[in-house]
């Protein structure tokens, strides 16, 4: 049976129901809206490599890139009724894979309940043959080396691998031409089979459609009978340090291209999101445009307009991160622990949290306006055993003092990495 929960700051209204299969149905009705939005999720994602089924067995193991790779293959079907339906109704469809998940979407103006059918048939019935395996893996090993060419996914990569000793996340979610080249129609089934059952997805709704109607078609056209999702192995346990201090390498850059990471401690489940805003409003206080080190470093040239913070995370890890460019990138890393030190010892500007804390608000709020960012946010907190549209009440509870006591957890020394991409020619001038 279908709930309600009603969320008054926001004025918002989320119905929910788990249905019998386990999948979770969630949609937030937007009568004024014309467009409507529907997103089907896995809990799958690229660092989810070795897995055992809950109904026997022992440990797979499985290449690199191959959530990705499905996420691809599951559009390849054999009528290509979804496409044609998606079209014929003027709908846009998608899908991405990130570290801990794999979700699909449409966003459309009419024909809500012909399109949502075509989602849950797509996501839910695989079409593997070993012709259209192959196929895909050309195409992939296109996308492949169009990452391994770019500075900035470089920088990306190269850090996490510094950051991590064990942890999956430092494995490229599109993996590489020698892993996806060991994928088969058979081993793609498997990992259907074991990820992308309805105890282990959520479907997202919005905008001006019938909650009641969305639930009753998951349940007509997904798999019955609950399920037990697939157990995933995440690894040895992570030090708290770095693997390495410095990672570098030279492309075809024009000035140097870096990213510097301090790794971080993962959230329980349920405080994901608390720590997420904690350390995003710490990304804010540090180095956010609005702080004196980046008017400083800005007007002294050491940074650039490309310079940006951010926060990231995945089930058992968690790290914040900057980049951009600058021919002084060790330089940013030393300005940047002086500056964590600074404000672990004289605290945060009262004026300069209030107003930080006020835009940081206000930009979660205006977010809700798109129905994409609402689903999707809905559906990766739910995953993370928390509840998006309790950020208010959580933003109240955030005092400059959480953010302070993470700046000196996390931003030292022994935590930190620094991934530089050089110019290919710079010792020739």
């Amino acid at each position: 049976m279908m709930q309600s929960l009603d969320y008054a700051t926001l004025r918002e209204t989320v119905y929910t129901q788990k249905l019998s299969n386990g999948l979770q149905v969630m949609v937030v009705r937007r009568p004024e809206y014309s467009k409507q939005f529907a997103f089907f999720a896995a809990r799958y994602g690229g660092m989810d490599l070795r897995f055992r089924e809950e109904d026997g067995g022992g440990w797979v193991e499985t290449p690199a890139g191959i959530a990705h790779f499905l996420e691809h293959k599951m559009f390849d079907t054999e009528d290509g009724a979804a496409l044609k339906t998606w079209a014929s109704n003027g709908a846009v469809d998608n899908a991405f894979t990130a570290a801990d998940i794999t979700g699909y979407y449409f966003e459309g103006t009419r024909g809500f309940e012909d399109n949502l059918r075509a989602l849950l048939n797509l996501v839910s019935v695989p079409y593997f043959t070993r012709e259209n395996v192959a196929k895909e893996q050309g195409i992939i090993a296109q996308e492949i080396r169009m990452c391994q060419d770019d500075p900035e996914d470089t920088a990306y990569y190269q850090l996490l691998e510094s950051l991590y000793a064990h942890h999956p996340i430092r494995t490229r979610i599109v993996g590489s031409e020698e892993s996806i080249g060991a994928l088969t129609p058979e081993l793609l089934h498997q990992c259907h089979r074991a990820f992308y059952r309805p105890g282990n997805m959520v479907l997202c709704a919005a905008g001006n459609v019938d909650p009641e109607r969305v639930a009753q078609l998951a349940e007509e056209i997904l798999p019955t009978g609950f399920s037990s999702p697939a157990t995933v192995d995440l690894g040895q346990p992570e030090p708290p340090g770095a693997v390495r201090n410095y990672a570098g390498r030279k492309m075809a850059v024009a000035m140097p291209v870096f990213d510097l990471g301090f790794k971080g401690t993962a959230a329980p489940a349920g405080a994901c999101l608390r720590q997420e805003l904690v350390a995003g409003l710490a990304c804010d206080v540090l180095c956010g445009p609005s702080s004196a080190w980046y008017n400083r470093m800005y007007e002294s040239g050491v940074i650039n307009g490309s310079f940006d913070c951010f926060y990231d995370a995945a089930p058992g890890c968690a790290h914040i991160a900057a980049g951009g460019e600058s021919r002084e990138p060790e330089r940013v890393r030393e300005e940047l622990l002086a500056e964590a030190r600074r404000l672990v010892r004289e605290g945060v500007d009262p004026a300069l949290w209030e107003r930080l804390k006020r835009a940081a608000y206000g930009s979660m709020v205006r977010r809700l306006n798109s129905l994409e960012s609402t689903c999707i946010d809905l559906a990766q907190c739910y995953f993370d055993g928390d509840d998006y549209l309790r950020f208010p009440q959580l933003f109240q509870s955030i005092e400059p003092e959480d953010v302070v006591q993470l700046m000196g957890a996390w931003i030292t020394p022994e935590r930190s990495a620094l991934s530089v991409i050089e110019p290919a020619d710079k010792e020739n001038g």
